[in-house]
Formats: structure tokens, C-alpha cells, sequence
């Protein structure tokens, strides 16, 4: 598990293409610059890393876009301590940003192969999830209810009221909502029964899937 400074070279020329795009946080900036990509990946794609896209991982799965996944912890606003619920594990990369913005992360994978592998390889980085499991990303975690934020990387064709009843009073839930393509959108808590609701434009995520568990 090498990493060069080639490989930093190129995290340093991918965060300014982040920056070109309009990523403002400094924190979220500082994580993809310090995290080996390359490393989340099939070591086939590793000349690739660092290019602002969207590749192949196990079980007909991807690795978010760069952009994406800073465009979703920016907009989660992640404090340090807060805790954070992803849905999704996937490679782990994103949970890494989040760990890296200082976030206890709370984390749901719902494809086994892929839980196995992530739940492995993470640690063997230094990134320790306060909880990583198999299972419904749709039902959430009650158990460790409720979230200051909750990040989904996956396309939900609806909002599960899990996720929204699990956000603390001032909580965020960052959610890629549609079918074949999704609008980014973000619900603010306001009360026990009022949500603030905000559109970002569309991304596109593979979808996410019920009852793997």
C-alpha cells in the first residue's frame, strides 16, 4: 500500500480542479488532498485515481466522483465530533472524508462483498468507524439515533422517513433523490415536524437497494 509523491502531486492537482468547481470548505479540501485514493480502488484503475470521475468498485458498485463527495460533506457541514450516518458504505472513501473532518461515523453497507472488504480495509488505513454494518440503509441505525447529519451515496428513488426521524433538531441529511438521475437535495431540521428542503441540481448514483440483509 504505497504512496508516492506522484500520488500527492496528483491529489494536490485534483484539489484545485475541486476549487475550480466551487468547493469552498477548507476541511473537506485538506481530507481529499491528504486521503491515497489509488488505495480505495482496483489497482487497475490506479493511473486513474486521481482524475475527477466516478470508477468501478466490487459488486457492480462505483467510487463517487471526487466533486461529489465533496460537494456532499460540504454541504453536510460536518463539525468535529458530530455524529455523522452514511448510507453506503461502498469503498470506504467517503466515510474516510468524513473521519478525517473529525466526525464519529456511523455506517450502513447493504452489498456483503463489499462490507467484508471495506470493513477490513479501512482500519488497515487508520479509519475507524464508531459502528460499520451489514445491512438496510433505508431503516437506518435507531439504535444510535439521532444523527447531526446523515449522508446517502446512493440514488434513493424516495426520502425513507427513517433517515428524516433520525436527524437531530439542526441536523442535515444529504440525499441524492430520483430514479435514473437524482437532484441533490438537502433537508434541514427544524423542529420535531417541520424540514427545511433545498435542491442542488442533478448527479447520478447507482441506486440504492432494500432488503440485502
Amino acid at each position: 500500500m504505497r504512496d508516492t509523491l506522484k500520488h500527492q502531486g496528483l491529489r494536490n492537482r485534483l484539489v484545485n480542479t475541486l476549487i475550480n468547481k466551487g468547493i469552498k470548505n477548507e476541511g473537506v479540501l485538506t481530507a481529499i488532498k491528504k486521503i491515497p485514493r489509488h488505495l480505495f480502488m482496483d489497482s487497475s484503475f490506479e493511473d486513474f485515481a486521481y482524475q475527477d470521475k466516478a470508477f468501478p468498485i466490487a459488486a457492480n458498485q462505483t467510487i463517487s466522483q471526487p466533486y461529489t463527495v465533496a460537494f456532499q460533506s460540504e454541504l453536510l457541514e460536518v463539525k468535529p465530533t458530530a455524529n455523522i450516518l452514511e448510507i453506503g458504505t461502498g469503498s470506504g472513501y467517503q466515510t474516510a472524508v468524513l473521519l478525517e473532518l473529525g466526525a464519529k461515523v456511523y455506517s450502513i453497507e447493504r452489498q456483503k462483498e463489499l462490507y467484508r472488504k471495506t470493513s477490513s480495509f479501512l482500519p488497515k488505513l487508520g479509519y475507524k468507524p464508531k459502528s460499520l454494518i451489514f445491512g438496510d440503509g433505508y431503516k437506518g441505525m435507531e439504535e444510535k439515533a439521532p444523527f447531526d447529519g446523515i449522508i446517502v451515496t446512493a440514488g434513493a428513488p424516495f426520502v425513507p422517513k427513517p433517515l428524516l426521524s433520525q436527524l437531530k433538531v439542526g441536523g442535515r441529511l444529504v440525499i441524492p433523490v430520483g430514479e435514473e438521475k437524482q437532484i441533490m437535495t438537502l433537508f434541514i431540521r427544524k423542529s420535531e415536524k417541520e424540514f427545511e428542503k433545498h435542491e442542488f441540481g442533478d448527479f447520478r448514483f447507482v441506486p440504492m437497494l432494500k432488503e440485502k440483509n
